[in-house]
C-alpha cells in the first residue's frame, strides 16, 4: 500500500520540516514490514484550490481527510483505520490537509474519512507534523516496534 500527504502550503526550512522529515524518513524505514510499500508527500502552493488538490489524488485510493468537521481518533483506532486499508488490499491512503481556508465542500463529500486531530485550531504546519507523528506511531505499532509503549 502507498500513502501519499497532499498538502497545501510548503514547510519552508525550519524546525517543522525538519520534524516532519525526520518522522516521515522513520516511517518509511519501517513501513515495508508492514506492507507499506511508499509514504510520499506532494505540496500544493497556497494559491493551489481544491480542484488541484483533488486531482493529484492517486486513483482510487482511499481518502483521508482532515478536517475540523471530522471525527477525532485514539491512536489505537487510527492504527485500526490504517490497519483496515492494508488487510482490505488498498492500493493507496491520501491524507489531504487544507489551506488556511480548509477544504472545499467537494473535497469533504469525496472523502472516506474525514479525522479531525482534535477540536482546537492546529497551525497547518504542526498538523502536517502530528499527522506524521502519528503515521509512524501506527506503523511502528504495527510491527511491534517499541516507540509507542503502552
Amino acid at each position: 500500500m502507498k500513502m501519499t500527504i497532499l498538502a497545501i502550503g510548503r514547510l519552508k526550512a525550519g524546525p517543522e520540516k525538519d520534524l516532519c522529515d525526520d518522522y516521515l524518513t522513520r516511517a518509511r524505514s519501517l513501513g515495508r514490514a508492514c506492507g507499506i510499500t511508499a509514504l510520499t508527500v506532494k505540496e500544493f502552493a497556497e494559491t493551489g484550490d481544491a480542484k488541484a488538490l483533488a486531482e493529484a489524488v492517486p486513483p482510487r485510493s482511499y481518502r483521508i481527510v482532515l478536517d475540523e468537521r471530522g471525527k477525532a481518533l485514539a491512536t489505537a483506532e487510527f492504527v485500526g483505520l490504517i490497519r483496515r486499508q492494508l488487510d482490505a488490499g488498498a492500493g493507496d491512503v491520501a491524507f489531504l490537509i487544507g489551506g488556511a481556508d480548509g477544504h472545499a465542500d467537494g473535497t469533504r463529500i469525496k472523502a472516506d474519512f474525514l479525522l479531525s486531530l482534535g477540536p482546537m485550531t492546529w497551525p497547518h504546519r504542526l498538523t502536517r507534523v502530528m499527522l506524521a507523528e502519528q503515521i509512524y506511531r501506527a506503523v511502528t505499532i504495527m510491527v511491534n516496534h517499541p516507540y509507542h509503549r503502552r
